[in-house]
């Protein structure tokens, strides 16, 4: 009997051992090693960021630099037959599906934002958007003094939902809100005239009115409402991933890369959107600022 206390200690203390060490690699990266599976998180209609091509593939920007990140732990976590899945996510769902450990990674147009940092993590910036308002050239609509008896269409679950129910208690307290349940539904009721504007990121209104016949019926306001840093997102405190993900950002940033998948997916016969200022500093010198609402003066 005493003979065999040695050997269930040693097992217990190899066990203590083994969960240390899937600790200090995070379970995030530990699970990927045990089932050579990682699960990234792409939108249906965040075009040019994450989409799904004619055969239902998710492509895009994001989900490129997300494939990247997935090569560089092929090579260097030496699993060459690592797996992808994909989930497709509304804006509603992407925080809960990484919240919940249904994907590891959302690759698509999340904004890394303050109170968004209180419930996950972002990679470094991406991308630098900005948010401005889509209307019909018939409607007036300038800016937002337009907007003061207008019915505003928003798409659930988005920085700009959050602003604009800012803005309604105050300036555009005579405005109509209405909230729709996704970017393309958003889209659809501005063109049907069920809403007289649209706010939404540029880039992403960019992105949509190619997808329209008559996309020459609509513009977009001059002035940006807010500064949209994009960037990939995983769990809070996922730190060993979040880092993985940094360092291959960091390489494609400093070795040029970045500017040809720049190129491949913002620079088309169908769109022609110059790397800004701050995306380009973005790449210069990664970091991770949040969001912030220039009509508001407050951080997203």
């Amino acid at each position: 009997m005493p003979s065999r206390l040695p050997a269930r200690l040693t097992a217990a203390m190899l066990l203590v051992l083994s969960h240390g060490a899937f600790a200090q690699e995070s379970d995030t990266l530990a699970r990927i090693r045990q089932t050579q599976t990682i699960t990234i998180a792409n939108r249906e209609s965040a075009r040019p960021f994450s989409y799904l091509d004619e055969k239902g593939q998710p492509v895009g920007y994001s989900v490129e630099l997300c494939q990247r990140v997935v090569e560089r732990m092929r090579k260097d976590l030496k699993l060459p037959n690592l797996k992808v899945q994909y989930i497709t996510v509304s804006g509603p769902e992407r925080i809960p599906k990484i919240r919940s450990g249904e994907a590891d990674m959302e690759c698509g147009s999340t904004t890394n934002t303050k109170a968004r940092q209180e419930q996950v993590s972002f990679s470094y910036t991406i991308f630098v958007a900005g948010m401005k308002l889509l209307t019909r050239k018939d409607s007036g609509i300038k800016d937002l003094q337009g907007l003061s008896k207008a019915t505003v269409g928003l798409s659930k679950g988005t920085t700009s939902e959050k602003l604009f129910a800012q803005l309604g208690k105050g300036e555009l307290s005579g405005a109509r809100l209405q909230t729709f349940g996704s970017n393309a539904e958003a889209l659809k009721a501005l063109v049907s005239n069920q809403v007289a504007a649209f706010p939404q990121d540029d880039v992403l209104l960019s992105g949509m009115l190619t997808a329209l016949p008559d996309r020459d019926k609509y513009t977009l306001t001059e002035d940006y409402l807010s500064v949209e840093p994009y960037a990939i997102m995983v769990r809070k405190d996922d730190k060993a991933l979040r880092e993985f993900i940094d360092k291959t950002l960091a390489g494609l940033y400093s070795s040029g890369e970045i500017r040809g998948i720049y190129d491949k997916w913002f620079n088309t016969a169908q769109m022609q959107v110059p790397v800004s200022r701050l995306t380009q500093e973005a790449f210069t010198r990664p970091g991770k600022d949040s969001g912030f609402a220039k009509v508001l003066g407050y951080t997203l």
